[in-house]
């Protein structure tokens, strides 16, 4: 049952419409992460849910209550912000403990409730520091416990992690997914780092010009992408243009010279298509034994892959393979070309 809902939910500017017939249900305890590239509207959307931005239309409901212009004072609702905006002439038990304050409740349940919320991000012994004397990841992990401790129906994240290094980012993904599990808060991400969005949501809604582009879990938004955009902005793809040329189960699609075949459900004879094909979905066999041969023109160590960029037939082809004991390719060497049919989506 929905906990959280948008109806089609819409924000103007003048004419200009920044979010546009936005609808969400989210579930109780769920952590849903809003992603897409700078501009999209994930971010309105998050303010939007807060109070902070006007709703130009639509409705928000929370628990069977509209709360679409309500205040945001009066929504209950949890915060961290980017910037954390963590009170720098306060400690960290002050910081955390100033929005039970706020709320007048009684000093020995906010002793009690601020230590119990520091013991979940492991701050305890750090309670009596200022913001300036922690690291990145401990001001990061301050800013969740002082919007946890308030027990909010729901928590809103923006960009929480951005200021993080990218090992210290990888750790607190992680951890995070950790706390909100153990707490059961429901939680809206906003994120415009994919793998961020995949690692720790239970779906990820991915937004593009103001607009959900598709809802669903991270396994099956990066196996079965719906539109071009989305299977280059959640990882890497190759696109591959053709026209088909016979339908059935296996439909066959002419590239160039070639013919492939994928899944023919729902595809018409003589349409044109564009098929996606992951990296790491395409396997190197000896010469001919393959959909296609190709020949290496560059390579890139990654230190956990290879990345392999490849002259084919129907063009030039990402490939990413394992860094196992096989010898890597070299440059200008020739090699076969295989992947299994399903790895072949047609894209909407």
């Amino acid at each position: 049952m929905s906990f959280l809902t948008l109806s089609d939910v819409s924000k103007l500017y003048g004419a200009t419409p920044v979010v546009a017939h936005m609808s969400l249900s989210v579930a109780r305890g769920e952590f849903v992460s809003l992603l897409g590239p700078s501009g999209c509207g994930k971010t309105t959307t998050l303010q939007m849910i807060a109070g902070f931005t006007e709703v130009s239309s639509g409705q928000i409901l929370l628990d069977g209550r509209d709360i679409t212009h309500a205040k945001p004072n009066s929504r209950g609702l949890g915060i961290v912000f980017q910037s954390y905006a963590l009170f720098p002439h306060m400690t960290v038990f002050d910081n955390v403990s100033f929005g039970l304050e706020m709320r007048r409740v009684a000093s020995a349940e906010r002793r009690q409730r601020v230590n119990a919320t520091l013991a979940l991000v492991h701050l305890e012994e750090h309670a009596m520091r200022y913001p300036r004397e922690l690291s990145g990841g401990q001001r990061q992990r301050v800013a969740l416990a002082r919007a946890l401790v308030i027990a909010p129906p729901v928590l809103l994240l923006d960009e929480p992690l951005s200021n993080l290094d990218a090992k210290l980012r990888e750790e607190m993904q992680f951890e995070l997914r950790q706390i909100q599990r153990k707490v059961g808060t429901t939680t809206i991400m906003v994120t415009h780092d994919q793998t961020e969005a995949m690692s720790i949501s239970d779906r990820v809604v991915v937004m593009q010009a103001g607009r959900v582009t598709q809802i669903d879990a991270p396994y099956k938004l990066y196996e079965q992408p719906q539109t071009r955009f989305i299977s280059t902005f959640v990882g890497k793809a190759n696109l591959l243009s053709g026209r088909v040329r016979s339908t059935g189960p296996q439909a066959q699609i002419a590239l160039g010279s070639l013919q492939l075949a994928v899944d023919g459900t729902g595809l018409s004879e003589g349409t044109e298509v564009v098929l996606s094909l992951r990296p790491e979905k395409i396997s190197f066999v000896p010469l001919g034994q393959g959909q296609m041969d190709g020949v290496v023109t560059a390579r890139f160590f990654l230190g956990s892959q290879w990345l392999y960029h490849l002259g084919t037939p129907v063009g030039e082809l990402l490939v990413a393979c394992p860094n196992g004991d096989a010898q890597p390719l070299e440059e200008q060497q020739r090699t076969g070309l295989a992947w299994a049919a399903p790895s072949l989506r047609v894209l909407s």
